[in-house]
């Protein structure tokens, strides 16, 4: 299911079929990985940075992470819970990234969240956008996605967006917990994505 929206990459080997079970072992997984990284990453209390990568003032990243060759983490960020940014995936300033899984050459600009999500190739989310991880207005806060016109329940209470390979999305925009978009897929400005309007 998951390859539907992106390109399985090597660089992260721990993609499962469903998204959320990729996120729920997140730290798990980065831990894992950061066993197995050579000599040009520099490995600090959990955190793993490439050589290459470039860290803004006043970036606070907590254990485990992996940034990999080429990325960019931008001044004030934020980035905790589990965190993988495969090379070249860049941060803008002022955003937080909390249990997600960045792949290539995708960039989050400034003032954005993302939460317990995968974010494909080549994605560009412009500033101000909002990827929500949790039903806080719902009794049964249990996140639920839409596959093949099928209601599947997460069994989690804080999975995020799953987004596919070169989607774009606008600056403000919402996209709401359990949001599948395939591949090329464009959100406008200020847009609520809701997929399950419960």
């Amino acid at each position: 299911m998951i390859n539907t929206y992106i390109t399985h990459p090597t660089v992260f080997p721990f993609l499962a079929e469903k998204p959320w079970q990729v996120v729920e072992n997140l730290c798990e997984q980065v831990s894992r990985l950061i066993e197995t990284l050579g000599d040009e990453y520099e490995v600090k209390d959990g955190v793993a940075i490439h050589q290459s990568a470039v860290i803004g003032h006043n970036v606070t990243i907590k254990a485990p992470a992996i940034i990999s060759a080429n990325c960019f983490v931008g001044s004030n960020s934020y980035l905790r819970g589990g965190v993988f940014m495969a090379p070249g995936a860049k941060v803008g300033i002022s955003c937080e990234v909390k249990t997600s899984v960045l792949l290539e050459g995708c960039a989050i600009a400034h003032f954005n969240f993302i939460g317990d999500s995968i974010i494909g190739h080549d994605v560009n989310i412009e500033a101000g956008a909002i990827l929500c991880n949790h039903y806080n207005e719902r009794e049964d806060d249990t996140v639920y996605v839409h596959i093949d016109e099928k209601r599947i329940s997460t069994g989690l209470h804080k999975f995020g967006s799953l987004v596919g390979d070169g989607c774009r999305i606008g600056a403000n925009a919402v996209l709401s917990p359990g949001s599948l978009l395939k591949p090329r897929t464009i959100v406008r400005r200020l847009e609520l994505v809701e997929q399950d309007p419960v």
